[in-house]
């Protein structure tokens, strides 16, 4: 005898509450520009930075972003916005961190873990992660572990130095803005979903 749990139903994540009847066309067309909507935010929150000229890799709000994204767009939506945020990015759009472009730089592996980030938080979404102040907070916490976990490598390779220098540079300098970040999204995301079940 053998049992099978079904899989959680997927949950509506709060771009999908937007109008978008009509053709498959328009629809596609509204996937779109909330992509690129996406991409326009995290590119505009990575310019609020905080100087710390102890380490290369610069303390902004481009996280917080992709916390946003991610629970606003849903998996699919917003990894292709941070893909085209690191891959215009990588071409020369200078909207990286302080108005850096290109991939030659030490925080470019925190690039490359925001994008996992993002597709980590909407699949959290999607199962309704967005809408608790606690499991939104232990998204947020799980976000900035991915980005760690692509962004230390890329540290400990590009300055040739060990790991407890990487993580010196690289983790714990953030470790309390992550939490801010965390907590943040956990209030805001969980207040407008409250707020959008008042209005229906």
């Amino acid at each position: 005898m053998t049992t099978t749990t079904a899989a959680p139903a997927a949950r509506p994540v709060l771009a999908d509450l937007l109008p978008a009847a009509g053709s498959r066309a328009r629809s596609l067309l509204a996937d779109a520009v909330l992509v690129v909507a996406g991409t326009l935010v995290v590119a505009g929150l990575s310019q609020v930075l905080v100087p710390l000229p102890f380490t290369p890799v610069p303390l902004s709000l481009g996280t917080f972003g992709v916390l946003l994204v991610g629970a606003g767009l849903g998996p699919l939506r917003a990894t292709a916005s941070l893909a085209i945020y690191v891959l215009a990015g990588i071409a020369g759009v200078g909207w990286f961190a302080g108005g850096a472009s290109g991939w030659q730089f030490a925080s470019f592996g925190y690039l490359l873990g925001m994008v996992l980030a993002a597709a980590l938080v909407g699949a959290l979404a999607r199962r309704g992660a967005d809408r608790s102040v606690w499991r939104t907070t232990l998204a947020g916490l799980l976000a900035g572990a991915v980005v760690y976990a692509l962004g230390v490598p890329w540290l400990m390779l590009f300055l040739d130095v060990d790991l407890p220098a990487a993580l010196a540079l690289g983790v714990v300098p953030f470790l309390v803005g992550d939490a801010i970040k965390a907590l943040l999204a956990a209030i805001l995301l969980p207040s407008t979903w409250a707020l959008v079940n008042r209005l229906r």
